[in-house]
């Protein structure tokens, strides 16, 4: 299951377009890329600016705050309004190469929650419903319990895998797939055409599976949500989170949120992210290879319980992921039965990192009942690095086999 080309319908026949126009909050647009490309083309090339001769292929991060403005009727000058929070050439960049591999607009904000909070108090209103995934980040759930119920707003909860309700009456259904931490998969394109016949949007947590993975708005999304904190920069060395959008009256909307509220990533963030993006194809490639080997691994073990990785064939999630996914992202969760077993395999593994965050380039893994997820005590989410396969399963085994 490591290629792409064997997970649904492959690059260059499933590119969507973007708006080709900017939202106003210095949103990139996705619609000027050429998608006949492969992913390690798009990736490596995405958002760079027109070459200029003594110049870098990726210009350095602008950090200033304040910038020169014109004078007279004409006060802005090249796009930007004379102050960073509203306008940076840096991060300008980093949203046209996001918004090309999502295939939209997008806007980047200081960190995955930032993002998908502007998502939810831009769109929602006192007396609107919103539908969350009861199995998906669970910060999005305390927020919308101590937050969204307080101003009005009705929320739902539902599993990834559903059964899913009527969604008359609904502003917003959100959906994470795959699920973090359970790896669920839904049907987009069955849910969007569900929401958009009650008149509901439907907005995608891509964390997990990132653009290169599935391409939400192809699959008829409104609204892509995602961390870019994890896999999408893979170097665990910073914070980011993204909205990407082919409506630009949504995009307006949230851009206003995020401009009065200063939710902006910084512009060496910004600058790291861009830089990480060029390998995003290499990295992921290797994630999925080394999740499948793990996958495999443990399901021939008796003393590993609920091992999930929708590349699985007997995975229940398989059907879907093999038919919506253009590749798996390289999570895999299990189970070792108690907290005390999971600490003992994780000090006596090597190459396997404790760390509650995960799609970077060292393979880690988080039992996620100690941070008051609904999981349970033995739950582990693993997260592969670019680690070779064959040593991990070596470290893995041992680590098991000493707890």
């Amino acid at each position: 299951m490591a290629d792409r080309s064997t997970h649904g319908v492959d690059n260059a026949a499933n590119h969507g377009t973007g708006t080709g126009r900017g939202s106003g909050h210095g949103s990139g647009s996705g619609s000027d890329y050429s998608y006949g490309y492969g992913d390690g083309t798009r990736c490596s090339h995405a958002g760079l600016p027109d070459p200029v001769p003594g110049q870098p292929f990726l210009p350095s991060p602008v950090f200033a705050a304040p910038y020169h403005i014109g004078t007279g009727p004409d006060v802005a000058t090249a796009g930007y309004d004379g102050y960073a929070r509203t306008g940076n050439p840096t991060r300008r960049h980093l949203e046209t190469a996001i918004g090309q591999l999502e295939g939209g607009d997008c806007l980047t904000f200081a960190s995955g929650q930032a993002a998908i909070t502007a998502l939810l108090l831009a769109v929602l209103r006192p007396g609107d419903t919103v539908i969350l995934p009861a199995d998906g980040y669970f910060s999005v759930r305390k927020f919308a319990a101590t937050t969204l119920a307080g101003i009005g707003v009705t929320v739902q909860y539902v599993p990834t895998a559903g059964p899913y309700p009527s969604f008359d009456g609904v502003r917003l259904v959100l959906v994470e797939t795959p699920a973090n931490p359970g790896l669920d998969v839904c049907d987009i394109a069955a849910l969007a055409t569900q929401a958009h016949a009650a008149g509901a949007l439907l907005a995608v947590d891509n964390t997990t599976a990132t653009p290169l993975g599935q391409r939400p708005l192809d699959l008829g999304a409104d609204i892509v949500v995602a961390s870019g904190t994890k896999a999408l920069t893979g170097h665990s060395d910073l914070l980011l989170g993204y909205l990407a959008s082919r409506t630009p009256e949504l995009l307006d909307t949230m851009g206003t949120w995020r401009d009065t509220t200063g939710s902006v990533p910084g512009p060496f963030d910004a600058w790291l992210a861009h830089r990480s993006l060029a390998t995003l194809d290499l990295r992921l490639a290797r994630h999925t290879a080394n999740a499948e080997a793990i996958a495999r691994a443990l399901r021939a073990r008796s003393d590993v319980d609920n091992v999930r990785w929708p590349g699985l064939a007997d995975d229940p999630s398989y059907a879907v992921a093999s038919t919506q996914m253009r590749r798996i992202p390289g999570i895999v969760a299990f189970d070792l039965g108690t907290a005390e077993r999971v600490e003992r395999c994780l000090k006596a593994a090597r190459l396997v990192f404790a760390a509650t965050s995960f799609g970077g380039l060292h393979t880690t893994a988080d039992r996620r009942a100690q941070w008051g997820d609904d999981t349970t005590p033995g739950f582990v989410r693993l997260s592969c690095g670019i680690e070779d396969a064959a040593d991990l399963v070596t470290d893995i085994t041992a680590a098991l086999d000493a707890g």
